[in-house]
């Protein structure tokens, strides 16, 4: 699973999530596309889960890309602990993924086939999904 392999602070603010994406909103390496639809936090699972799916429907054919990294250190209580005694320990790591952001990208196979890896990944993932293609193709 994906995160990073040095942070400068080990824990993170919440944070909102709020604005569309300002950046990665267009298709860069591939030919289809998932872009967000809906404002969210992609777990390092949530990713890896998506990428299997898509790769095995694909047959190990063609290419994808992953176009969000988790970053974000999500912490955590333990269940029953009385407040405060400090901030819990690290969780997970998540994406904020805002919409518009063009989360992963597929190449090398056919539409059909595209859409279908795309529409598997999709239903991993917690947020609305839409299929992106380039101009002039399917």
């Amino acid at each position: 699973m994906l995160q990073p392999k040095k942070t400068k602070f080990r824990k993170m603010h919440k944070g909102r999530i709020k604005g569309v994406a300002k950046g990665g909103f267009a298709l860069n390496f591939g030919s289809h596309g998932l872009k967000a639809m809906e404002p969210d936090r992609v777990t390092s699972r949530q990713i890896e889960a998506t990428r299997r799916a898509i790769t095995r429907h694909m047959k190990r054919a063609g290419r994808v890309w992953i176009r969000i990294f988790p970053d974000v250190p999500v912490s955590k209580k333990p269940t029953e602990v009385r407040m405060g005694k400090g901030k819990g320990s690290v969780e997970f790591w998540a994406a904020k993924v805002k919409p518009g952001r063009i989360m992963f990208e597929i190449d090398g196979v056919t539409d059909t086939v595209a859409r279908q890896a795309l529409e598997l990944g999709a239903a991993k993932l917690p947020i609305k999904c839409k299929i992106v293609t380039r101009k002039g193709e399917g």
